[in-house]
């Protein structure tokens, strides 16, 4: 997995070890053989989907390809960003240099020099299932490929140009797709994948920022630290649980706020919000680290059909099926809806003052003359419902297509593109509460937080002076957000995915 962070972060693309090279050719010198051939193979020598049963003459076996790409370009919508972009075209390669495609070693060096080159297709975000593979997302990147549809580069000015000419400007040459080889571009599931990480990576940043805003809501309300203790959660014994009260108790250690109120505080327990964070943030990080684990898996598959084999069989099967990638988004969407509802709750205490020990209504100075963070806390609440609604699963929906061929589908690709809207939804609950935490504790002078969190307060104030009297706050709403986006780098916690990426 760290690789593709990396690279989904700016960072090089891996290539293919040369040792696949005999592998990736043994399978097209198969399905060479059998485009000669007399015997039907699906894919190869047939028409597609409903129209397998039709039969395809060797003389028009480019024809099929090329027809193949140019009537799944479908898409509709906004273009696809191009880091998710190229992440897809990633896994596009890590699937095809598995050996099981039958695509020549040539189409894949393409893949890797058109990200070499920083060219990236105009991909359309609408328009797949989830099943059969993301049919129309794909095909718009296998166009540019061959010379058709549209792209950006790195010597393209603002705007995409012709598949031809974005190949051209970077020295490359347009591909004449062999057999198999369209159907091999366009079966898998890498947009939906690359979207899901996407996402997820976008998140994990986000997550490990949420847990040291937290411990500094805990401080602005005064919060106990008992319930972080360790010895409850390993009774309990779940991971998540455990490493977020551990992280937490690291960062209110030495805070005087704490300490003052150890003795003498008439509060029995804490709301759930403050008293079971660790529970919560906990086991929407065990969530986040299943759906790493399928998205990892997926990333290495082999995805397209039909495969083909080290005895030279080419086997029908059904890996482009996105269930478990929709699966895994649903897992993520989740998380994201259940981060926002217990922080929008601490916000919500924090600014109401027969809740928040003794702060002012609003967390202003000057309350009625002064609205303070009063609405800042309505549009938490706002986004928090937003993210509900968007985590209503996509994976039970399904609709037959194709002439009730592809009967049952996962849903996969809107499934993962909604996270992207959710993680930014998250992204100002968070920062919202950054901003009526650092509020609140600044409030609790003289006595003041830990230091790691007095740290967190002096980062935010760099850009966000404290509310006195009232301003637009909407400016610093995004601020904090995309300080909270963009990590806090107090709490560093592992993906702890198995698979390799």
């Amino acid at each position: 997995m760290a690789q593709m962070r990396a690279f989904f972060a700016g960072g090089r693309a891996p290539g293919v070890d040369a040792r696949a090279r005999a592998g990736i050719d043994r399978a097209a010198a198969v399905i060479a053989d059998i485009a000669r051939g007399d015997v039907p193979v699906y894919g190869v020598n047939t028409g597609f989907g409903k129209l397998a049963s039709m039969r395809i003459a060797p003389d028009d076996t480019a024809r099929l390809q090329r027809n193949l790409i140019l009537s799944h370009c479908a898409g509709v919508g906004d273009p696809l960003p191009r880091a998710e972009t190229a992440l897809m075209m990633l896994l596009k390669v890590n699937s095809l240099a598995r050996g099981a495609s039958g695509v020549r070693w040539e189409l894949i060096a393409l893949l890797e020099a058109m990200l070499a080159h920083d060219i990236w297709p105009n991909v359309p975000e609408q328009g797949s299932v989830g099943a059969s593979g993301d049919l129309a997302p794909l095909a718009h990147m296998a166009a540019v490929m061959i010379g058709e549809g549209q792209a950006w580069g790195a010597k393209v000015d603002g705007h995409p140009v012709s598949g031809s000419e974005a190949l051209g400007n970077a020295g490359l040459d347009p591909i004449v797709l062999g057999p198999k080889e369209g159907l091999a571009l366009i079966n898998g599931t890498q947009f939906s994948t690359a979207v899901a990480l996407g996402a997820l990576f976008d998140l994990w940043h986000l997550v490990e920022s949420q847990i040291a805003v937290a411990a500094l809501s805990t401080d602005a309300i005064m919060g106990s630290t008992a319930p972080l203790r360790p010895e409850i959660h390993a009774l309990r014994g779940h991971r998540g649980q455990i490493e977020v009260a551990a992280a937490m108790r690291d960062l209110l250690e030495g805070s005087e706020i704490r300490e003052s109120h150890r003795e003498g505080d008439t509060r029995v327990q804490d709301p759930y919000c403050i008293r079971c964070q660790a529970q919560v943030a906990g086991a929407a990080l065990d969530q986040l680290r299943m759906a790493a684990h399928t998205l990892a898996i997926e990333a290495n598959a082999v995805t397209d059909n039909p495969l083909v084999f080290e005895d030279a069989s080419v086997i029908s099967g059904g890996n482009f099926h996105a269930e478990p990638v929709a699966m895994a988004a649903d897992q993520i969407a989740i998380a994201i809806a259940e981060l926002g509802a217990i922080a929008q709750r601490r916000i919500a205490l924090m600014v109401d003052p027969t809740l928040s020990f003794d702060l002012p209504p609003f967390l202003t100075p000057e309350p009625g003359l002064n609205s303070g963070l009063m609405i800042a806390e309505v549009t938490s609440a706002a986004l928090m419902s937003e993210n509900k609604h968007l985590a209503n699963p996509c994976s039970t929906d399904s609709t037959p297509t194709s002439a009730n061929q592809e009967d049952h589908v996962s849903m996969a690709a809107h499934g993962a593109l909604r996270l992207r809207r959710m993680v930014d939804n998250l992204a100002h609950i968070v920062g919202i509460e950054l901003l009526c935490a650092a509020q609140g504790v600044e409030f609790r002078a003289p006595l003041q937080t830990s230091a790691p969190l007095r740290e967190l307060v002096k980062r935010l104030r760099t850009t966000v002076p404290s509310l006195g009297e009232d301003r637009m706050v909407s400016a610093d709403i995004g601020r904090a957000a995309t300080l909270c986006a963009t990590g806090l780098d107090l709490c560093s916690l592992e993906m702890g995915e198995s698979a390799s990426l």
